[in-house]
């Protein structure tokens, strides 16, 4: 874990399990409640951008503007989580190569669309048809949870919970590419403590942790 993050660890303690004791009903409708709300402001508020990028990925290469690709969410299900086309690709099935630094696959605007995460605001539509949160563990493509789930133990705890579209694997710096065993271990590991300990307060702080940890990585190409 980061220093600078050591402040939220507090908000995440002290809840272990919450989440499938019998008061965690209300605590996550709540949460539903958020999710929905926030991804309904983010999206009218985040509309102009969100046109500008359609027209931008038009204009900068042939191919549908949005990505559909087939990711694990709640309890393992498979869901198509939306994207802005970052790349001249798009692989969806058993052989998902994950992006690499100077990929030859990703287009001139999608290299700076994955480096800010502004490739991932169509999600925000996934939160609203109910396939994932504000905040939780990031959803890996089929093909890659098929890759690790034999070699980490426990990985599918992970999936407890609704996918986030940040989390708090993200604001600890775990973005990026997951090429060894190693780094998705750590992510995990972040994604377990949170299903363990997450709260609505905990949540509001990752979010707002987002733009400074989260959204500018020197690991996302």
């Amino acid at each position: 874990m980061s220093i600078e993050n050591q402040f939220f660890k507090h908000e995440m303690t002290n809840k272990k399990g919450y989440a499938n004791q019998n008061d965690g009903g209300i605590r996550l409708f709540a949460k539903l409640c958020v999710d929905k709300l926030i991804a309904i402001i983010a999206l009218i508020i985040l509309m102009p951008l969100i046109l500008i990028v359609c027209v931008v990925i038009r204009l900068d290469s042939s191919g549908p503007i949005i990505f559909r690709q087939k990711r694990n969410g709640l309890n393992n299900q498979i869901f198509n989580a939306w994207k802005f086309r970052t790349m001249r690709v798009m692989e969806n099935n058993s052989d998902v190569k994950q992006a690499e630094k100077d990929d030859r696959r990703i287009t001139r605007v999608g290299s700076f669309l994955r480096k800010s995460s502004i490739d991932e605001l169509p999600q925000l539509v996934n939160v609203l048809l109910g396939d994932m949160s504000i905040v939780g563990p990031r959803p890996h493509p089929v093909a890659l949870n098929d890759r690790f789930r034999p070699l980490i133990e426990n990985y599918d705890q992970r999936c407890v919970m609704k996918p986030g579209l940040t989390g708090w694997a993200q604001v600890n710096g775990y973005r990026g590419p997951t090429e060894t065993v190693g780094k998705m271990q750590s992510r995990v590991d972040c994604d377990i403590e949170y299903t363990q300990t997450w709260s609505l307060w905990g949540d509001f702080k990752i979010m707002l942790a987002t733009p400074y940890y989260g959204l500018i990585s020197k690991d996302a190409f």
